[in-house]
């Protein structure tokens, strides 16, 4: 799912990982997962209590912007065009 997210992204989207997708966003993850490489085009963000949850907190990459739900929040309202993906 991430992959075909990546693949339909446009430059300037912003992209909120939530639950297991935030292992995407490590720096041990994030070169093979696509990211490092979306990182040059989307504003890439992780919600924090998932990246806590998982015992990932100091291990995203450099360039991911952890959120909290309010940011989350933030996020929906700034960009009125969202998807899911599963």
């Amino acid at each position: 799912s991430l992959g075909s997210c990546l693949r339909l992204a446009k430059a300037g989207s912003a992209l909120l990982l939530i639950e297991d997708a935030v292992y995407a966003a490590t720096s041990s993850a994030a070169g093979a997962s696509g990211i490092t490489e979306a990182l040059k085009q989307l504003k890439v963000y992780a919600l924090q209590p998932d990246v806590a949850a998982r015992g990932m907190a100091g291990k995203l990459v450099d360039g991911v912007t952890p959120v909290d739900y309010a940011g989350f929040v933030d996020l929906v309202t700034d960009h009125p065009n969202n998807q899911s993906w599963l």
